[in-house]
């Protein structure tokens, strides 16, 4: 029988859905055709795929030769799919054993001469496969990404005669070695490095331990962008999956990996002429944007209100949702994007209102255009406004003060206030409802209704009651105690809701 079939990985989003390539061989004038929705790049494989089987001393046949790529209503791009097409005609005119093929899926972009070259986001596919319990043999160009996953069934080869070579039983295959992540320091900027500040340091190490978003005010030069760098060195390390997880965004954007970095947390900070797109994803073949490269860590947004209003807005739904759905008119695509957002902004055009020793040169009319530029719903979404005043010089020469902790020391804060809240409610920073508010809260009467007296004075929504309880929720795990939310508690979270 001329018919083989071999497997593929398909690149559409984080999913990577399979692929089962069919290949037969029939009569009739000698030829080629691929079906099953090719993109161009995947229609040109005919020829790759023939001069590298000629180059690698095998027999193309001469015959109709028929590809399919299943399922037929899936776009498949790029040249990920050249080895398994090269090895199901190999197959299928009985040149490799078919029996090998079985329970083996292969990815891989074939030169002329035969060699197999790297592909793109190889990382959703690898943990797919390893999912489905089966072998995947990929370019060792593709060996670093390949390593995050360890040893076992991933299999590395350079070039079509190699992987021939290991169907027919002449050789074998290596696994890509496992570097030692245990080992891998955190890393990044030191708190220590920030003098004075206090006010700042405490909102950062709250954002930190309740994963919620922050918007630094201040003058020019007081140093919004240093205490922002400094976040994700004060985060937990990513968990296993985690780092999985953002590795493979990483790897269908097409950015190297660097197993030094595996267990940090991302940080991303996009410049404020960024598009909607760039900073969310798109394209006719959907990519990964910033949101998306920030998941599991932070979304730094410096000189906020320069954004284009049209591009922040797009922000509001993956704020809340944790994730971005991209539809195109042949496919829909859904990143996810749970980043913490960090944004900083001056608190005028000019940027010294309110400084002591700059006079403001903006009428208030400026003014308020400018903050008019940050809309309502998404600051809203913001759970910590803090102002970042000037520090003076004489202050930044001084030997460090007892406040001036390092970001190991920080960490661990913020790791004992996360465990507390993991105890408590079976997952980090878990959402309240209304059945379980008061319990989840520990929020005695009093202090309930002073707060409901405080909001309704200030006009809050009910999402901005919520998160003001989030944060009081939080400030006590830091602090401690006995863990109840108490009027203090809810101050502070009440003082960081200020624009």
């Amino acid at each position: 029988m001329s018919l083989a079939v071999t497997l593929s990985r398909a690149q559409e989003g984080v999913a990577a859905p399979q692929v089962v390539v069919e290949v037969h061989l029939s009569g009739g004038l000698p030829s080629t055709s691929i079906v099953g929705l090719p993109e161009a790049a995947v229609r040109e494989a005919r020829d790759r795929v023939r001069v590298a089987i000629q180059n690698t001393a095998f027999e193309y046949p001469n015959r109709r030769v028929t590809v399919n790529l299943a399922p037929a209503e899936l776009p498949k791009d790029g040249g990920r799919f050249d080895l398994a097409i090269a090895l199901g005609i190999l197959a299928a005119g009985a040149q490799v054993p078919r029996e090998r093929l079985d329970d083996c899926e292969f990815l891989g972009e074939l030169a002329l001469s035969g060699e197999l070259r790297p592909v793109p986001g190889i990382l959703p596919a690898l943990i797919r496969a390893r999912r489905c319990g089966r072998r995947i043999v990929v370019p060792r160009a593709n060996a670093a990404e390949a390593a995050l996953i360890g040893e076992g069934d991933i299999l590395l080869a350079d070039s079509l005669a190699e992987v021939c070579a290991w169907l027919r039983g002449h050789s074998e295959l290596t696994s890509p070695a496992a570097p030692d992540f245990d080992n891998v320091p955190v890393g990044g900027p030191d708190m220590r490095d920030v003098r004075g500040q206090h006010q700042a340091r405490r909102a950062l190490e709250i954002a930190a331990a309740g994963g919620h978003h922050l918007l630094l005010i201040g003058p020019p030069g007081t140093g919004k962008t240093m205490l922002a760098e400094r976040l994700p060195g004060i985060l937990p390390a990513l968990t296993e999956s985690e780092a999985l997880e953002s590795c493979a965004i990483r790897s269908l954007a097409s950015e190297a990996i660097d197993p030094s970095v595996w267990r940090r947390r991302p940080f991303r900070a996009p410049h404020h002429t960024a598009s909607g797109p760039a900073l969310v994803g798109g394209g006719s073949m959907p990519r990964p944007g910033e949101i998306s490269l920030a998941h599991n860590g932070v979304l730094f947004l410096d000189e906020l209100p320069e954004f284009s209003r049209h591009v922040l807005e797009v922000l509001r739904e993956p704020l809340e949702s944790g994730q971005i759905v991209i539809s195109r008119a042949a496919r829909q695509s859904t990143f996810p994007a749970e980043f913490q957002l960090v944004a900083a902004m001056n608190p005028c055009p000019c940027g010294y209102q309110g400084d002591p020793l700059h006079e403001c040169r903006c009428t208030p009319d400026q003014v308020a255009r400018y903050k008019a530029k940050i809309s309502g719903p998404l600051l809203d979404r913001i759970d910590l406004c803090v102002e970042v005043p000037r520090v003076p010089i004489s202050d930044l020469s001084n030997a460090r003060g007892p406040h001036d902790d390092d970001t190991a020391t920080v960490r661990k804060r913020v790791v004992a206030a996360r465990e507390k809240a993991l105890l408590r409610a079976g997952q980090p920073n878990a959402e309240l409802s209304v059945v379980n508010l008061e319990r989840d809260c520990a929020l005695p009467l009093a202090e309930r209704e002073w707060l409901e007296g405080a909001l309704d004075k200030l006009g809050a929504s009910a999402r901005a009651y919520h998160r003001i309880l989030r944060v009081a929720r939080t400030i006590a795990d830091i602090e401690g105690g006995s863990g109840c939310v108490e009027q203090v508690h809810l101050a502070e979270a009440m003082h960081y809701r200020r624009f």
